[in-house]
Protein backbone atom coordinates (compact mmCIF):
# COMPACT_ATOMS: atom_id res chain seq x y z
CA UNK A 1 0.00 0.00 0.00
CA UNK A 2 2.21 2.49 -1.22
CA UNK A 3 1.14 6.10 -2.62
CA UNK A 4 2.80 8.31 -5.31
CA UNK A 5 1.07 11.59 -4.91
CA UNK A 6 -0.94 12.85 -7.62
CA UNK A 7 -0.54 10.15 -9.88
CA UNK A 8 -3.50 7.88 -10.88
CA UNK A 9 -2.72 4.85 -8.78
CA UNK A 10 -4.37 1.90 -6.24
CA UNK A 11 -2.30 -0.27 -4.96
CA UNK A 12 -2.81 -4.19 -5.68
CA UNK A 13 -4.67 -5.27 -2.71
CA UNK A 14 -6.72 -2.95 -2.66
CA UNK A 15 -7.26 -1.79 0.90
CA UNK A 16 -5.93 1.62 0.53
CA UNK A 17 -7.42 4.84 -1.29
CA UNK A 18 -5.94 7.31 -2.89
CA UNK A 19 -8.38 10.51 -4.21
CA UNK A 20 -7.78 11.46 -7.55
CA UNK A 21 -7.02 15.26 -8.21
CA UNK A 22 -7.20 14.11 -11.73
CA UNK A 23 -10.79 12.81 -11.74
CA UNK A 24 -12.08 15.35 -9.65
CA UNK A 25 -10.44 18.57 -11.64
CA UNK A 26 -11.58 17.55 -14.83
CA UNK A 27 -15.19 16.96 -13.24
CA UNK A 28 -15.63 20.16 -11.48
CA UNK A 29 -13.98 21.96 -14.86
CA UNK A 30 -16.67 19.77 -16.71
CA UNK A 31 -19.77 19.74 -14.77
CA UNK A 32 -19.78 23.77 -13.24
CA UNK A 33 -19.05 26.01 -16.14
CA UNK A 34 -22.30 25.57 -18.21
CA UNK A 35 -23.83 27.29 -15.21
CA UNK A 36 -23.94 30.48 -13.24
CA UNK A 37 -23.48 29.11 -9.57
CA UNK A 38 -21.18 26.54 -9.56
CA UNK A 39 -21.94 23.28 -6.71
CA UNK A 40 -18.72 24.31 -5.49
CA UNK A 41 -15.52 25.43 -5.39
CA UNK A 42 -12.25 23.68 -5.21
CA UNK A 43 -8.87 25.84 -5.51
CA UNK A 44 -6.39 23.32 -3.47
CA UNK A 45 -7.09 20.27 -5.72
CA UNK A 46 -6.44 22.42 -9.28
CA UNK A 47 -3.07 23.28 -6.96
CA UNK A 48 -3.07 19.04 -5.96
CA UNK A 49 -3.10 18.84 -10.11
CA UNK A 50 -1.15 21.61 -11.10
CA UNK A 51 1.65 19.77 -8.78
CA UNK A 52 1.13 16.26 -10.40
CA UNK A 53 1.00 17.51 -14.01
CA UNK A 54 -2.34 17.45 -14.61
CA UNK A 55 -3.32 20.24 -14.78
CA UNK A 56 -4.31 22.64 -16.75
CA UNK A 57 -4.75 19.63 -19.47
CA UNK A 58 -5.06 16.00 -18.81
CA UNK A 59 -5.35 13.82 -22.10
CA UNK A 60 -7.89 11.76 -22.96
CA UNK A 61 -7.86 7.70 -22.18
CA UNK A 62 -6.40 5.86 -24.76
CA UNK A 63 -8.75 3.05 -24.86
CA UNK A 64 -11.94 3.79 -25.88
CA UNK A 65 -14.09 2.41 -23.13
CA UNK A 66 -12.53 4.95 -20.63
CA UNK A 67 -13.60 7.66 -22.66
CA UNK A 68 -16.67 6.77 -23.06
CA UNK A 69 -16.71 6.32 -18.61
CA UNK A 70 -15.44 9.44 -18.03
CA UNK A 71 -18.62 11.62 -18.51
CA UNK A 72 -20.18 9.84 -15.67
CA UNK A 73 -17.37 8.85 -13.56
CA UNK A 74 -17.02 12.75 -13.62
CA UNK A 75 -20.57 13.43 -13.04
CA UNK A 76 -20.80 11.04 -9.54
CA UNK A 77 -17.62 12.47 -8.59
CA UNK A 78 -19.36 15.99 -8.58
CA UNK A 79 -22.31 14.95 -6.69
CA UNK A 80 -20.79 12.56 -4.33
CA UNK A 81 -18.39 15.86 -3.63
CA UNK A 82 -21.64 18.15 -3.25
CA UNK A 83 -23.59 15.26 -1.20
CA UNK A 84 -20.92 14.46 1.77
CA UNK A 85 -20.17 18.44 1.46
CA UNK A 86 -23.98 18.36 2.75
CA UNK A 87 -23.15 15.72 4.99
CA UNK A 88 -20.68 17.84 6.74
CA UNK A 89 -22.58 21.00 7.26
CA UNK A 90 -25.60 18.90 8.43
CA UNK A 91 -23.61 17.54 11.04
CA UNK A 92 -21.72 20.63 12.42
CA UNK A 93 -25.51 22.20 12.64
CA UNK A 94 -25.55 19.20 15.19
CA UNK A 95 -22.95 19.74 17.08
CA UNK A 96 -20.54 18.01 15.98
CA UNK A 97 -16.84 19.61 16.66
CA UNK A 98 -14.78 16.50 14.88
CA UNK A 99 -14.58 14.41 12.04
CA UNK A 100 -12.41 11.77 10.07
CA UNK A 101 -11.45 11.18 6.62
CA UNK A 102 -10.41 7.55 5.96
CA UNK A 103 -8.47 7.43 2.55
CA UNK A 104 -8.41 11.07 2.51
CA UNK A 105 -6.18 11.05 -0.25
CA UNK A 106 -6.48 14.62 -1.84
CA UNK A 107 -9.20 15.86 0.29
CA UNK A 108 -9.47 19.76 0.64
CA UNK A 109 -12.68 20.14 2.47
CA UNK A 110 -10.51 21.59 5.43
CA UNK A 111 -9.33 24.19 3.43
CA UNK A 112 -12.66 25.17 1.43
CA UNK A 113 -15.25 24.34 4.07
CA UNK A 114 -16.38 27.00 6.93
CA UNK A 115 -16.24 25.34 10.03
CA UNK A 116 -17.30 26.12 13.36
CA UNK A 117 -14.66 27.15 15.87
CA UNK A 118 -13.39 24.63 18.15
CA UNK A 119 -13.90 21.59 14.60
CA UNK A 120 -11.00 19.03 14.31
CA UNK A 121 -10.53 17.50 11.00
CA UNK A 122 -8.44 14.12 11.01
CA UNK A 123 -7.05 13.23 7.75
CA UNK A 124 -6.22 9.37 8.06
CA UNK A 125 -3.85 7.55 4.90
CA UNK A 126 -0.58 6.81 4.42
CA UNK A 127 2.35 8.84 4.62
CA UNK A 128 3.28 9.10 1.19
CA UNK A 129 0.08 10.67 -0.44
CA UNK A 130 -0.39 12.80 3.18
CA UNK A 131 3.70 14.21 2.40
CA UNK A 132 3.14 14.89 -0.94
CA UNK A 133 -0.37 16.83 -0.06
CA UNK A 134 1.64 18.56 2.72
CA UNK A 135 4.70 19.66 -0.11
CA UNK A 136 1.70 21.29 -1.67
CA UNK A 137 -0.22 23.04 0.76
CA UNK A 138 3.53 24.94 2.11
CA UNK A 139 3.75 25.70 -1.74
CA UNK A 140 0.27 27.47 -2.17
CA UNK A 141 0.68 28.78 1.65
CA UNK A 142 -2.34 27.28 2.00
CA UNK A 143 -4.00 27.74 5.77
CA UNK A 144 -6.60 25.22 7.24
CA UNK A 145 -10.11 26.89 8.17
CA UNK A 146 -10.11 24.20 11.32
CA UNK A 147 -7.43 22.31 13.21
CA UNK A 148 -6.30 20.01 10.53
CA UNK A 149 -4.32 16.96 12.07
CA UNK A 150 -3.06 14.27 10.06
CA UNK A 151 -2.87 10.56 10.45
CA UNK A 152 -0.40 8.41 8.63
CA UNK A 153 -1.28 4.61 9.00
CA UNK A 154 -1.58 1.97 6.52
CA UNK A 155 -5.86 0.91 6.60
CA UNK A 156 -4.46 -2.87 7.04
CA UNK A 157 -3.42 -2.01 10.34
CA UNK A 158 -4.79 -0.49 13.48
CA UNK A 159 -5.71 2.47 12.39
CA UNK A 160 -8.31 3.10 15.21
CA UNK A 161 -5.21 3.18 17.78
CA UNK A 162 -2.78 5.45 15.62
CA UNK A 163 -6.71 7.64 15.58
CA UNK A 164 -6.89 7.82 18.95
CA UNK A 165 -3.11 8.58 20.20
CA UNK A 166 -3.32 11.65 17.51
CA UNK A 167 -6.43 12.86 19.81
CA UNK A 168 -9.38 11.51 18.11
CA UNK A 169 -12.16 11.31 21.58
CA UNK A 170 -14.38 8.47 21.07
CA UNK A 171 -16.63 9.71 23.66
CA UNK A 172 -17.86 12.50 21.84
CA UNK A 173 -19.76 12.47 18.29
CA UNK A 174 -17.67 12.19 14.96
CA UNK A 175 -18.48 12.96 11.33
CA UNK A 176 -17.21 9.82 9.61
CA UNK A 177 -16.48 10.07 5.79
CA UNK A 178 -15.20 7.29 3.33
CA UNK A 179 -15.45 8.84 -0.21
CA UNK A 180 -14.27 6.32 -3.02
CA UNK A 181 -13.15 3.73 -0.54
CA UNK A 182 -15.66 1.40 -0.37
CA UNK A 183 -15.72 -0.33 -3.71
CA UNK A 184 -12.03 -1.14 -3.86
CA UNK A 185 -12.09 -3.07 -0.47
CA UNK A 186 -13.21 -6.64 -0.09
CA UNK A 187 -16.40 -7.54 1.77
CA UNK A 188 -14.41 -8.88 4.88
CA UNK A 189 -12.52 -5.63 5.03
CA UNK A 190 -15.82 -3.45 4.61
CA UNK A 191 -17.35 -5.21 7.16
CA UNK A 192 -14.51 -4.58 9.51
CA UNK A 193 -13.65 -1.07 8.48
CA UNK A 194 -17.62 -0.35 9.21
CA UNK A 195 -17.13 -2.30 12.67
CA UNK A 196 -14.10 0.01 13.60
CA UNK A 197 -15.84 3.05 13.05
CA UNK A 198 -19.05 1.94 15.21
CA UNK A 199 -16.43 1.05 18.44
CA UNK A 200 -15.43 4.25 17.91
CA UNK A 201 -18.67 6.14 17.15
CA UNK A 202 -20.61 8.03 20.01
CA UNK A 203 -24.10 8.26 20.12
CA UNK A 204 -25.01 11.44 17.35
CA UNK A 205 -22.45 10.36 15.44
CA UNK A 206 -22.64 10.96 11.53
CA UNK A 207 -21.51 8.66 8.58
CA UNK A 208 -21.12 9.66 5.28
CA UNK A 209 -20.53 6.59 2.57
CA UNK A 210 -19.80 6.25 -1.18
CA UNK A 211 -20.95 2.67 -2.06
CA UNK A 212 -20.57 0.99 -5.70
CA UNK A 213 -24.28 0.70 -6.45
CA UNK A 214 -25.36 -2.98 -7.47
CA UNK A 215 -24.19 -3.31 -11.20
CA UNK A 216 -22.06 -0.94 -11.52
CA UNK A 217 -19.02 -3.21 -11.85
CA UNK A 218 -20.47 -5.42 -14.38
CA UNK A 219 -21.68 -2.15 -16.56
CA UNK A 220 -18.20 -1.01 -16.36
CA UNK A 221 -15.86 -2.68 -15.24
CA UNK A 222 -16.48 -5.71 -17.89
CA UNK A 223 -14.37 -3.79 -20.80
CA UNK A 224 -12.29 -1.97 -18.48
CA UNK A 225 -8.21 -1.84 -19.27
CA UNK A 226 -5.61 -4.40 -16.69
CA UNK A 227 -4.84 -1.65 -14.20
CA UNK A 228 -7.14 0.90 -14.62
CA UNK A 229 -9.38 2.62 -12.03
CA UNK A 230 -12.33 0.71 -13.08
CA UNK A 231 -10.21 -2.79 -13.24
CA UNK A 232 -9.40 -2.21 -9.14
CA UNK A 233 -13.57 -2.04 -8.36
CA UNK A 234 -13.72 -5.22 -6.14
CA UNK A 235 -16.95 -5.05 -4.30
CA UNK A 236 -20.53 -3.18 -4.52
CA UNK A 237 -23.18 -2.33 -1.54
CA UNK A 238 -25.32 -5.13 -0.18
CA UNK A 239 -29.04 -5.45 -1.43
CA UNK A 240 -29.89 -4.01 1.80
CA UNK A 241 -27.35 -1.40 2.54
CA UNK A 242 -29.74 0.37 5.66
CA UNK A 243 -30.30 -3.45 6.70
CA UNK A 244 -26.28 -4.14 7.21
CA UNK A 245 -26.02 -0.51 8.43
CA UNK A 246 -28.96 -1.04 11.00
CA UNK A 247 -26.94 -3.91 12.33
CA UNK A 248 -23.34 -2.05 12.69
CA UNK A 249 -25.62 0.63 14.87
CA UNK A 250 -27.03 3.06 12.53
CA UNK A 251 -29.63 4.83 11.06
CA UNK A 252 -29.03 5.10 7.80
CA UNK A 253 -30.71 6.53 4.57
CA UNK A 254 -29.13 5.07 1.00
CA UNK A 255 -29.66 7.70 -2.23
CA UNK A 256 -28.67 7.05 -5.94
CA UNK A 257 -26.71 9.67 -7.99
CA UNK A 258 -29.79 10.81 -9.03
CA UNK A 259 -31.94 10.99 -6.86
CA UNK A 260 -29.14 13.75 -5.58
CA UNK A 261 -28.11 14.64 -8.99
CA UNK A 262 -29.72 17.75 -10.22
CA UNK A 263 -29.59 20.20 -7.45
CA UNK A 264 -31.20 22.82 -9.90
CA UNK A 265 -29.20 21.44 -12.79
CA UNK A 266 -30.56 19.59 -15.68
CA UNK A 267 -29.38 15.86 -15.74
CA UNK A 268 -28.84 14.53 -19.22
CA UNK A 269 -27.82 11.33 -18.64
CA UNK A 270 -30.75 8.56 -19.48
CA UNK A 271 -31.55 6.34 -15.91
CA UNK A 272 -30.80 2.73 -15.52
CA UNK A 273 -33.39 0.33 -16.49
CA UNK A 274 -33.75 -0.51 -12.70
CA UNK A 275 -33.08 2.24 -10.04
CA UNK A 276 -31.72 0.20 -6.96
CA UNK A 277 -30.92 2.15 -4.06
CA UNK A 278 -27.24 2.84 -3.87
CA UNK A 279 -24.15 5.13 -4.43
CA UNK A 280 -24.57 7.42 -1.23
CA UNK A 281 -25.12 6.85 1.86
CA UNK A 282 -26.09 8.86 4.92
CA UNK A 283 -26.31 7.83 8.21
CA UNK A 284 -26.78 8.72 12.72
CA UNK A 285 -25.55 6.54 15.37
CA UNK A 286 -27.89 6.39 17.63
Amino acid sequence: MTGTGAETHHCEDGLHHCDRPRCRQDSRSAHQAPWEKALLRDPPTQAFATAGGLWPSSPLPEDEAAQRRRPAVSFSLVIRTKFLDDLWRQASASGVRQGVLLGAGMDSRAFRTDWPEGTRLFEVDTAAPLDFKASVLRQERAVARCERITVAVDLREDWPRALAAAGHDPAVPTAWIAEGLLIHLPEDAVELLLARIGAQSAPGSRMGLTWGARGVIERFGGDAAPGSAVSLWVSEMPDDPVGRLAGHGWEADSHTLRERAAYGRPISTPPQREERPGGLISAVRR
